[in-house]
């Protein structure tokens, strides 16, 4: 069984090694249960064990878990390239060849909230580029139900959003 929980440990460091952002838990484990290697549960252990061990780091939101690759992750899948199958480096070469628009919006458009000092909420709205923020807007709000609606609205109207503050901070 060890040899499996490696192997489903490093199909992750591979998978973050692949990319130029941050995976959630949702895609890392979509990938691992729509392929078959494994189960939910293991693939939890496996995410939890590498963050235990710093070979990957975490970013939580309320909804979910962003997780990056550490330098220390990236130097363990070097010292280990043949023990991932060429079969699985496909995999997962084709997962993002197919998925890379959706993958990459899922992490470009962030909408997060949390209880502030003075009984409100803030709703913290951010839209980045190669992992870099085009626009990092934090409004508060009264009630948790507000801010949930801000940040549900945030990822289906970030466009028109930002649209509409460029121009009218640009005139």
């Amino acid at each position: 069984m060890a040899e499996a929980s490696t192997q489903y440990k490093l199909i992750v460091l591979y998978m973050l090694d692949q990319v130029d952002f941050p995976l959630t838990n949702t895609q890392i484990s979509n990938f691992m249960l729509n392929k078959d290697y494994t189960t939910y549960f293991t693939v939890q252990q496996a995410i939890s064990e590498l963050v235990h061990a710093e070979l990957i780091r975490t970013e939580p939101t309320h909804n979910n878990t962003h997780y990056y690759l550490t330098p220390a992750g990236r130097e363990t899948l070097s010292y280990l390239p043949d023990k991932i199958s060429d079969a699985i480096k496909a995999d997962v070469l084709d997962y993002f060849k197919e998925n890379q628009m959706e993958l990459r919006q899922e992490i470009s458009i962030i909408a997060d909230y949390y209880k502030t000092t003075s009984q409100g909420f803030a709703a913290r709205c951010q839209l980045k580029e190669r992992n870099r923020p085009l626009i990092d807007l934090t409004v508060t709000v009264k009630s948790k139900t507000e801010a949930e609606a801000i940040c549900a609205n945030w990822k289906s109207q970030h466009e028109d959003v930002y649209g509409y503050l460029m121009e009218l901070l640009l005139k």
